[in-house]
């Protein structure tokens, strides 16, 4: 765990969500807003806690968020913080935040999925996709969901964590092959 300069645990908290509609059902990428909350999960590495936050929690969640020293996740500017604007008036993109999708795009020049990297650096992977947690949020399956939540939330921990220990992560290149990316987080 990271100590700020005074020599305190910063509290950290790792992010994602899942939503309720896909972004064909809502008019397409450019309208995030709209696929709303389904399901939230934060998990804090100093306390070993998940949290899970229902749409009901939204303004929770955000405040959860907004009280962390470090957010980390894969496409939180993009897609998660955007899904939570549709929540809040407030902006997002200014919490201390690592996206390691971000600094992963600008090494490589494309943008690796969260379960590529997670086989290449971890030798494991994300239990399903998105287009799955969407069907079971709306078969009812909330437990399902939350445990998919979960489960990204877990892998995107201990791709952070080994990036932050060792410096690197894996990713499978294009060519299928595995490529070691620097990271500094």
């Amino acid at each position: 765990m990271d100590l700020d300069p005074g020599g305190e645990m910063q509290q950290l908290l790792v992010f994602d969500i899942e939503t309720q509609y896909l972004a064909d059902e809502v008019g397409g990428w450019s309208h995030i807003r709209d696929m709303k909350l389904a399901v939230g999960v934060t998990y804090d590495p100093l306390r070993d806690a998940y949290h899970v936050y229902l749409e009901r929690d939204a303004e929770r969640l955000i405040a959860d968020l907004r009280a962390a020293d470090l957010v980390v996740g894969y496409n939180l500017y993009r897609f998660d913080y955007e899904v939570l604007h549709a929540y809040t008036e407030q902006r997002l993109d200014d919490l201390p935040t690592v996206d390691m999708l971000v600094d992963l795009k600008r090494v490589l020049g494309w943008r690796p999925k969260l379960d590529d990297l997670a086989a290449a650096t971890l030798g494991t992977g994300k239990s399903a996709d998105g287009i799955a947690a969407v069907r079971w949020f709306r078969e009812g399956k909330l437990p399902q969901v939350i445990d998919y939540c979960k489960r990204d939330v877990e892998v995107t921990w201990q791709v952070y964590d080994f990036g932050r220990r060792n410096g690197y992560v894996q990713v499978w290149g294009r060519s299928r092959q595995p490529r070691s990316v620097p990271v500094r987080w």
